[in-house]
Order: C-alpha cells, then structure tokens, then sequence
C-alpha cells in the first residue's frame, strides 16, 4: 500500500479538490463508454478502475466536509 500523508486542508478546499474530481470522473466515465463503443475492453476496464478509484476518493473527502 502506498505510503500515507497528512494533510491540513479547509473545507472549502476540499470542496474545491471534489468539484475537480466530478470532473475528472466525468471524463473517464464518458472516454469507458466510447471505448466501450469501439470494443476495446483494455481501455474500459482502465478508464472503469480509474473512475471507481476517482468516486471512492471523492466519497472520503466528502465525508471531511463541515456540513
């Protein structure tokens, strides 16, 4: 597993880091489905893994935001 690191952020930065990945997922979601189109299934499962990795770090830093 990869080496941890602490980090001092607001939540307002936070908030900014998701916005950024929503639109990164984003990105990847749409490329697995055009590749999904052109039947590469190399290039869906990395654009999947890449996406499913992206929401799971949104959904930990999200649960760091003040509501």
């Amino acid at each position: 597993m990869a080496d941890t690191q602490t980090v001092k952020l607001t939540s307002d930065e936070i908030e900014m880091i998701v916005d950024a990945l929503e639109v990164d997922l984003e990105g990847y979601v749409e490329a697995a489905k055009e590749a999904r189109g052109n039947n590469n299934r190399e290039d869906v499962a990395t654009f999947t893994e890449a996406a499913t990795r992206i929401q799971a770090l949104m959904a930990k830093l999200q649960d760091l935001i003040e509501d």
